[in-house]
Order: structure tokens, then sequence, then C-alpha cells
């Protein structure tokens, strides 16, 4: 364990009042792994797509709970030169975090990763590349050409 904390900690008032609304269990691990984090001993995974500079941690062990944070520069006033801000601290379920974050950044839609976004889209082979002519009329039916041979029992009934 780091003697100094590595970095400042500050939190978006709202992931305050995220943190605080949080169950006993969940708050207690969540300032536990923030710990962590500030003394630069846990660095949650990199986001990807539109909250790409942003990590998140898995707070408990049934994965239910995500605390989204960035490293930034600490303020002028700071004895450290980064700071962890704390963005939210919210379930995981029907990706309540990710929207939550989204909100709380101005994003005009739901914030999408890379992998999210393939896996929506739609696949080149799916596309209708254009229109695709009708078939014309049978090639018997063409002038100019003798029309098929009919059967025996065709001829019997003329």
């Amino acid at each position: 364990m780091s003697s100094r904390p590595a970095f400042g900690l500050s939190f978006d008032p709202r992931a305050l009042t995220d943190l605080l609304q949080a169950p006993g269990d969940i708050r207690d691990l969540v300032l536990a792994q923030l710990q962590d984090v500030v003394n630069a001993d846990l660095f949650g995974a990199r986001l990807t797509g539109d909250l790409t500079g942003y990590r998140k941690l898995v707070v408990d062990s049934r994965k239910e709970w995500r605390v989204v944070y960035a490293l930034r520069p600490a303020p002028e006033t700071s004895a450290h030169h980064k700071e962890v801000y704390v963005l939210a601290v919210r379930p995981r379920a029907r990706y309540d975090v990710y929207d939550t974050v989204g909100q709380r950044l101005g994003l005009p839609h739901r914030p999408l990763s890379a992998r999210t976004h393939a896996a929506r889209s739609r696949s080149p082979q799916l596309i209708p590349r254009g229109l695709v002519p009708k078939p014309g009329p049978p090639i018997t039916a063409a002038p100019g050409l003798p029309r098929p041979a009919l059967g025996a029992s065709h001829a019997r009934t003329r």
C-alpha cells in the first residue's frame, strides 16, 4: 500500500447523492475500492465508445453495482496533479449506470461501446443493394420462337 495517496478524490454532487442512497454494504464496498484507486492500488476497466476516457469499477461480487469515474487534472490548489472524479455510483441493471452517466455528460443519446454498436448494427448481407428486376415472361413466350410441342393427350382434345 502507498503511504501517500497518488490522486485526489472528488465527486459529481449527483454521484455523492448516488453513494448516500446506495445500500450500506454497497457504500462500504465503494468507499474501500475508491481508497484503493486513490492509492493507485486498483484501476478500473476502461470504458469504450462514447465513454472513452472513463473507467468502471465492479463493486460487488454479484456484479450488480458500478462506479464510473475519470482520472483528470486536479485543481491548482490540490496537493495532487490528478484526481479521481466520480461521476456515478449506480446499479448496472438495464444499463442504469451508463444511461445516467450519458445524461450527466449531456450526451444526446444512450452511450454505446464499440462492441455494443457492432452488435446492434445490421449485417451488410441483410441490407438490400438496390432494386432487383422482376423476371420477365418465360422464354417460350418470346416472339419468333417456336411454341413448345404439346404432348399426345393435348393433341386429341383439339
